[in-house]
């Protein structure tokens, strides 16, 4: 059973240093459904934001009753419909906030898409896209976001380059 009802509100909010705490997905997917190798292209997931044109990943603050990862599954959910694996953590990044002149401390993992659902806390609110890496570079605005596309595509590269070993290694 998934909740589909958005958390609204800043008094469960963690901060650190004054800075609020935001989590974030990349959600990918492998365009032929397999998980992974040179013959598959990888897709990422990107969401229009609620108060501009502007394109991103899921992202949201990271309350106190939950896992970082519990934040990152749950923000994925609300703001674009998809459940998955949450992978390990791509990196922490202090960025401005569009809106208000505060700093915000984001952390983003990668999350595997197994299932995209019809039906989603924000879909009246918020458009969703699959698109190529070099797509998402583009629309994507924020550069800690690109940073951490980057490290996600490095580190799947290396997953693939490693799983592919010489005969006989």
């Amino acid at each position: 059973m998934v909740c589909l009802v958005a958390r609204t509100g800043r008094h469960l909010q963690r901060y650190n240093r004054g800075r609020r705490l935001v989590v974030g997905c990349i959600p990918y997917r492998y365009k032929n459904g397999n998980n992974g190798g040179t013959d598959d292209e990888l897709e990422v997931l990107v969401i229009s934001s609620k108060k501009s044109e502007e394109m991103m990943f899921p992202k949201g603050g990271w309350e106190l009753d939950e896992s970082v990862e519990e934040a990152a599954c749950r923000e994925s959910l609300e703001e674009a419909g998809v459940l998955g694996d949450v992978e390990s953590q791509l990196g922490t990044w202090v960025f401005k906030s569009n809106s208000r002149e505060l700093y915000h401390e984001g952390l983003m993992f990668p999350l595997l898409v197994t299932q995209q659902l019809d039906l989603w806390p924000e879909k009246s609110a918020r458009l969703r896209e699959w698109m190529t890496l070099a797509k998402a570079r583009e629309v994507c605005k924020q550069p800690w976001m690109n940073e951490a596309l980057d490290i996600l595509v490095n580190r799947l590269k290396f997953k693939e380059d490693k799983d592919v070993q010489p005969f006989g290694l």
